[in-house]
């Protein structure tokens, strides 16, 4: 894989939720710790080039929270970010359906969703030259606010099982 064709994966769960009583769960708002956590994902984001050219988010609330602080931590060069009612309590196979049709000048995407879609589609996409301690990290556990980066070579349409490396597993606290 040479640097200039590369693309960039980053799969990102939701920040910490709360559970307030007769909330519907797909609008559950983020926790206290969740509004603390999510600016970090997108300070990691800017602190290492790996700003995204294109959002795909879930429609959940607690996502579209997450997305919000991540954007605000990228600035201006945070992408306009696209609702996705698909991501909410998505299979790994539906979030990467999803990617599938992501267009081919995007080159940097950003998925914000749920466990355990994201964890289990990090791992199925995840090379044999990935980072070893990363995926150790991200197969044992995958907490809220956890981002797993990925660069892979291939047109998005055509990226499945064992196509993209991963460099990065984040997990930073407030």
């Amino acid at each position: 894989m040479t640097g200039h064709h590369l693309k960039k994966l980053q799969l990102l769960r939701h920040a910490k939720a709360d559970w307030p009583r007769d909330v519907a769960d797909h609008e559950r708002p983020l926790s206290g710790r969740g509004h603390r956590d999510a600016p970090l994902a997108g300070q990691w984001m800017r602190e290492h080039g790996s700003i995204p050219d294109f959002i795909l988010c879930s429609s959940a609330l607690r996502a579209r929270q997450t997305c919000t602080w991540v954007c605000k931590e990228l600035g201006d060069k945070a992408p306009t970010a696209k609702l996705e009612d698909g991501l909410y309590a998505a299979t790994p196979e539906r979030i990467l359906s999803l990617i599938n049709h992501v267009p081919e000048t995007v080159t940097s995407l950003l998925v914000i969703a749920h466990l355990p879609g994201v964890q289990d589609l990090a791992m199925r996409l995840a090379s044999a030259d990935s980072d070893e301690e990363a995926v150790m990290e991200m197969a044992t556990r995958y907490p809220t606010s956890g981002l797993t980066v990925m660069e892979h070579a291939l047109p998005w349409a055509e990226l499945d099982g064992r196509d993209a490396r991963i460099t990065d597993f984040v997990v930073r606290r407030a």
